[in-house]
């Protein structure tokens, strides 16, 4: 062979070599990539070409599927039973839309892709498997009552076993049927241009996407950061606190809801039963904000990871303050934000005796056959506060229920502790204050406990009376009372 020849066929192998790794890399790398990118319509003819599976609420489904018709592509649709009131719960998956939620981060499971859902027989022919199911830990009554509550008015609540962490109860409003967007039709497209065009944005979860100012809320935080560091002994110690507080180096004070509440030198049971926003300036400016910091992380703040398993907005304690932006910060306001999420671990982190179990709503992931594929029993717990910080917070927070600001929480039965919060919203206030309230309850008899946070961000009602005793607490109880109920 000569010199040329042996050249070319060199080469001719190299490009024959080069050609092989190309379509190995498409077939494997490049192909799954493929596969896998949303705009792939054959992605979408798959996932829809089955009935999906089901999500699952107190064991019944609160989603199935049924046959387009009319010769599309797209075999099978979404459907959704009560889907206004659980849409914060499952999200929506829509032929045209994507998906969000539970619907999203289990769409394998749900469309029978999962390779756990595969037998070996299943795997090598590329059979499709049946859909598994997703089993939640809401319960329908507590749901049902918070919906109920909550009526139109916009805002979010959310119930929490302390003792376990499953979330018993998640609703936001304004809320939307999923069922009017999962298909492909003109309707669809009318519903969806509708919910796009709404300045409320009903398909947001504000239970755990929406961070607002907490208000006096937040001040069971750093009444915790206050035991915790020994600044005061007891919830029953006088502090040094006058009234009204001069913002450290400012000409602004500080003044409370009521002149006439007794909060000059307040106790902190005191401060919590009359939200004295001067008691709280104070105890943050003298703990500092690092330590009121540390105390809001433990509970949960400034985790930009928390999932239940639906990723959570941050909440956020800021950082790089003044001494009187410290103060402000220790009412809920200044740049602290909060989900109702959160605000419902504070309260049942109070109610555990101080340990916090990471807050799930889905118990399980099943086959086809029921048989679990994936569990996610209740979490270990994490210590917080201890013991006798959080024994005194549930006695000042029963104090604002039985004779402070919340009163409109009071269930006969059970022992209701809770905090309310009015936080300030808009360039100067400008705007409808939000309305908060936080509380846990437990029943006198059986001992079973709940935790729960509710935010109204508007409602109906005038200005003056908006409050967390008159528009949150009432959410609250209803909630409270529902799962408190065999």
């Amino acid at each position: 062979m000569n010199k040329t020849i042996r050249r070319a066929s060199v080469f001719s192998l190299l490009l024959v070599f080069a050609l092989l790794v190309r379509a190995t890399w498409v077939q494997f790398y490049d192909g799954q990539a493929l596969a896998d990118n949303d705009k792939n319509r054959r992605k979408t003819i798959a996932q829809y070409a089955y009935p999906l599976g089901d999500i699952i609420v107190g064991g019944e489904a609160v989603t199935g599927s049924q046959k387009t018709g009319g010769g599309s592509d797209l075999k099978y649709k979404r459907t959704y039973k009560d889907g206004s009131l659980y849409s914060a719960v499952t999200g929506f998956t829509s032929q045209v839309y994507g998906s969000t939620q539970l619907e999203s981060l289990y769409q394998d499971v749900l469309d029978g892709s999962d390779n756990q859902l595969k037998n070996p027989v299943d795997t090598v022919t590329g059979k499709h498997a049946d859909p598994g199911d997703v089993v939640t830990t809401i319960d329908p009554a507590v749901q049902k009552a918070a919906a109920k509550a909550l009526g139109d008015t916009k805002g979010a609540a959310v119930a929490i076993d302390p003792d376990t962490g499953k979330v018993l109860g998640m609703v936001s409003s304004p809320s939307y049927d999923p069922s009017e967007i999962s298909g492909s039709g003109s309707s669809d497209a009318k519903a969806w241009k509708k919910l796009s065009a709404d300045e409320d944005v009903p398909t947001m979860n504000r239970a755990l996407k929406q961070a607002l100012p907490p208000g006096s809320t937040f001040k069971l935080v750093v009444a915790a950061a206050a035991l915790e560091d020994g600044l005061y002994a007891s919830v029953d110690d006088k502090t040094d606190s006058p009234n009204p507080y001069l913002l450290p180096g400012t000409s602004t004070y500080l003044k409370n809801e009521s002149a006439s509440a007794p909060c000059e030198d307040a106790s902190i049971r005191t401060a919590l039963q009359y939200s004295c926003n001067n008691v709280f300036g104070k105890l943050a400016v003298e703990l500092g904000q690092d330590k009121v910091r540390a105390m809001a992380e433990k509970f949960g703040f400034n985790d930009e990871k928390q999932d239940v398993p639906v990723r959570a907005a941050k909440s956020v304690y800021p950082s790089g303050m003044d001494k009187a932006q410290t103060a402000l910060s220790a009412i809920g306001q200044f740049d602290v934000t909060a989900t109702p999420l959160q605000m419902a671990m504070v309260s049942a982190t109070i109610a555990n005796g101080g340990e916090q179990a990471s807050p799930h709503m889905v118990s399980e992931v099943t086959n086809a056959d029921g048989d679990t594929i994936k569990s996610y029993p209740d979490s270990d717990t994490e210590r917080v506060v201890s013991a006798s910080t959080a024994s005194q917070l549930q006695s000042a927070m029963e104090t604002v229920v039985t004779k402070g600001t919340g009163t409109n929480a009071q269930i006969s039965g059970a022992t209701v502790g809770g905090k309310t919060g009015t936080a300030q919203h808009g360039e100067n206030n400008s705007q409808t204050p939000y309305a908060w309230f936080t509380s846990y309850a437990k029943d006198d008899s059986t001992g079973k406990k709940v935790a729960v946070a509710v935010v109204v961000e508007q409602s109906n009602a005038a200005r003056s009376e908006v409050s967390g005793n008159g528009l949150a607490a009432p959410i609250a109880k209803a909630m409270m009372t529902a799962a408190l109920k065999d």
